[in-house]
């Protein structure tokens, strides 16, 4: 288990993410909100727990068929989208203040996303340049 990810700046964002996202799905699910609300919530907090086990359990280099941290981008960014749409939606909507307090947990959750987004960009930028900058042996 690394520890160390636990602790830093993206283990603890992913985390918040993650418990995020459980609260989001819970206050739609508690407001008896449209399924699709709590179906866009439910799959954050499983995609993202995850990807938070996946970085716990160092499986990212032990599974290196995929650039882990790709994908991870990937999913912030598509997570981003659709928490816009739908968490729009619930807050214009506002059946209940069960919904709309879904919705606004949604859209800080996707403000997590676009921050998870861009230190996951910053991180591989800044791999890829030491990489660069190594002398060859």
């Amino acid at each position: 288990v690394d520890r160390a990810y636990a602790r830093s700046p993206r283990g603890a964002l992913k985390i918040a993410r993650t418990l995020l996202a459980l609260v989001t799905l819970l206050c739609f699910v508690a407001s008896n909100a449209h399924e699709a609300y709590a179906a866009l919530a439910g799959m954050e907090t499983v995609i993202t727990l995850l990807f938070l086990l996946l970085y716990l359990l160092r499986l990212d280099a032990r599974m290196g068929c995929l650039f882990w941290p790709l994908a991870d981008i990937f999913n912030s960014v598509v997570a981003a989208l659709f928490l816009l749409v739908v968490c729009l939606f619930a807050v214009i909507i506002r059946t209940n203040k069960g919904t709309l307090a879904g919705g606004v947990l949604g859209l800080i959750l996707l403000v997590l996303c676009l921050v998870d987004a861009v230190l996951l960009c910053k991180k591989i930028s800044l791999d890829k340049a030491s990489g660069r900058s190594a002398p060859d042996k």
